[in-house]
């Protein structure tokens, strides 16, 4: 049976096929995981081939892998016509038309209500051709040329072609490495940020004593979603295992240019592809802080196999009732020791290429305070900023940075709160804390990542622990560091607390209001708070003032609600 027809409609929508031959089995499991990765809302995968094919079997692995569940029992749909699945993420339908009367049944199945939040999974999608979807991808099963294997051809359009194209280049990186080329893969909650991530998973026998091929009913070890304490090697019924880390960062585009001709991401210092990662991250490890080994790599389409921490980030070890001040110290305590280690002028690449470090300078700091009158301040005021207000908001910053650029020079991991540190307990010291997010790192004062820390995003840290740690990292800088000025670096704890907390405002304001990302406006009360110790610091007397008359505290108190742009600013 040949493959649906193209839909006409469609032509103007992006478009990506690729066709994998002869692929056993298991082979064809693997491949089902790696698109649930990248299913959403919304998505119709629609199977087609033979009686026989293996539309059942590739359906059963993408719901088990949905359900992180690989032992699920999943009935075939062929006399209910539909089975939905309360998978994790979000909801799932599998649908199969072969007994379809007319396609007006597809009404009475519901699938319009599921599409609003849920993705449906169709077999004999040919049994109705009328069906549109604007995030469509048809597989289509053949007989390989052996009895056991098919060859699969994907076709996508709309938001899948995009989505197909990423799995093809991950499955290229992937079957390229001997240790993880029959991995499983389970999803991983990302961050704001454009990365994905998923958990690897081999069993033995495989080359190097890590991979294996478990079969797509689960009955090998290790499963997707096998619950980790701890990342890395161990057994599993017996039976070898290791665990790893996928990194997922496409290239960012250059956005359009909106100062002296260069992008926002330029200007704020952002990395634009894994290189900076991987530097960055050998640099760690060099000095023996608890940043992941990097197992494998391609630098050009932006995939990393990652050492595995495991689960125990802060956030979580502290909803489990760990000490806060214990896991605090542990960071506080590698700042101690990243501050001693000087930034390198250029840091080699596998490639032989090199990265340079960008310096957090007025540009990068001035760049994200202005997220505040450009994003936070409409959601608030309901309008632009005024022009004489701007200026002066601008003016009391102009003397912050004055006082800022002498500042002495380091490491600034830039992201160094709760959501990337990751607890490891089996280490000592410093190294129980274990870094994950550093991408974008610079070269500015050693302040600003102890006050990422001290004065977490995500969660409350207590004042009286804030100050506890603050005088604890002082009193150890200053015992080791002759002439170090412990008042001026208050002064700058405070100005980039301040700095921070205002680009976060922003931040969260353009999450809501560009991306839909309302979850993060319940942080908001917590970042006031914040700012409000900072600006309490004499010095920044200029700054708590403009705040004062323009965010007074009946305006900080108020909860937002952002609506979604149908176009945003840049």
């Amino acid at each position: 049976m040949s493959p649906p027809a193209p839909d006409p409609t469609q032509h103007t929508l992006p478009q990506h096929d690729w066709r994998v031959t002869d692929a056993s089995e298991s082979a064809a499991g693997l491949l089902a995981q790696r698109i649930a990765l990248k299913l959403a809302p919304g998505d119709v995968v629609a199977l087609s081939g033979d009686l026989g094919a293996g539309k059942t079997t590739f359906a059963r692995a993408l719901i088990r892998a949905l359900l992180a569940d690989p032992a699920a029992e999943i009935p075939s749909p062929t006399f209910s016509l539909v089975q939905v699945y309360p998978a994790p993420r979000f909801e799932v339908a599998h649908l199969d038309l072969y007994r379809l009367a007319g396609e007006d049944e597809l009404d009475e199945l519901g699938l319009d209500e599921i599409l609003t939040h849920g993705a449906a999974i169709i077999e004999w999608p040919e049994r109705a051709p009328n069906l549109r979807a604007s995030a469509r991808l048809d597989i289509h099963f053949t007989q390989g040329s052996e009895p056991d294997l098919r060859t699969i051809r994907f076709s996508a359009s709309g938001s899948w072609a995009k989505r197909l194209g990423r799995i093809e280049q991950m499955s290229r990186f992937l079957d390229g490495e001997p240790e993880w080329a029959r991995a499983t893969s389970a999803y991983l909650q990302g961050d704001a940020s454009a990365r994905a991530y998923a958990r690897l998973a081999t069993s033995s026998p495989a080359p190097c004593g890590v991979g294996g091929s478990p079969t797509i009913d689960g009955r090998e070890s290790p499963p997707p979603g096998l619950p980790h304490e701890g990342g890395g090697a161990g057994a599993v019924g017996g039976g070898e295992f290791q665990s790893a880390i996928l990194m997922d960062q496409p290239r960012q585009p250059d956005g359009p240019p909106i100062r002296d001709g260069r992008p926002y991401s330029r200007i704020a210092g952002l990395a634009e592809d894994v290189r900076p990662f991987v530097a960055v991250a050998s640099a760690l490890r060099g000095c023996n802080l608890s940043a992941p080994e990097i197992f494998a790599a391609d630098l050009d389409n932006g995939f990393l196999v990652l050492e595995d921490f495991g689960d125990r980030v802060y956030g979580a070890e502290l909803a489990a009732g760990a000490s806060q001040e214990e896991l605090w110290r542990a960071a506080t305590e590698a700042l101690l020791v990243l501050g001693t280690i000087p930034v390198p002028d250029a840091i080699p690449l596998p490639n032989g290429e090199v990265h340079r470090v960008p310096a957090q300078d007025r540009d990068v700091l001035g760049i994200e305070v202005d997220l505040l009158p450009e994003w936070y301040w409409p959601a608030v005021h309901g309008g632009p900023i005024p022009s004489d207000v701007r200026a002066d908001f601008d003016a009391a910053w102009s003397s912050v940075f004055d006082r800022l650029d002498g500042e002495p020079a380091g490491w600034v991991l830039r992201d160094y709160h709760s959501p990337n540190l990751v607890w490891l307990p089996e280490r000592e010291g410093y190294q129980r804390a274990g870094l994950l997010d550093f991408q974008d790192a610079l070269k500015g004062s050693l302040a600003y990542d102890l006050v990422s820390l001290l004065q977490d995003a995500r969660l409350d840290v207590p004042d009286k622990l804030e100050h506890k740690l603050l005088a604890y990292y002082l009193r150890m800088r200053g015992a080791v560091e002759p002439g170090f000025d412990a008042g001026r670096f208050q002064f700058a704890y405070a100005a980039l607390g301040v700095q921070r907390n205002t680009k976060i405002l922003g931040i969260f304001a353009r999450l809501a209001a560009r991306d839909g990302k309302r979850a993060y406006l319940r942080h908001i009360p917590r970042i006031w708070g914040y700012l409000a110790r900072g600006l309490a610091h004499p010095e920044l007397a200029a700054l708590s003032r403009w705040f004062d008359a323009h965010f007074p505290q009946a305006i900080r108190e108020v909860p937002l609600n952002i609506p979604t742009l149908k176009s945003s600013p840049t």
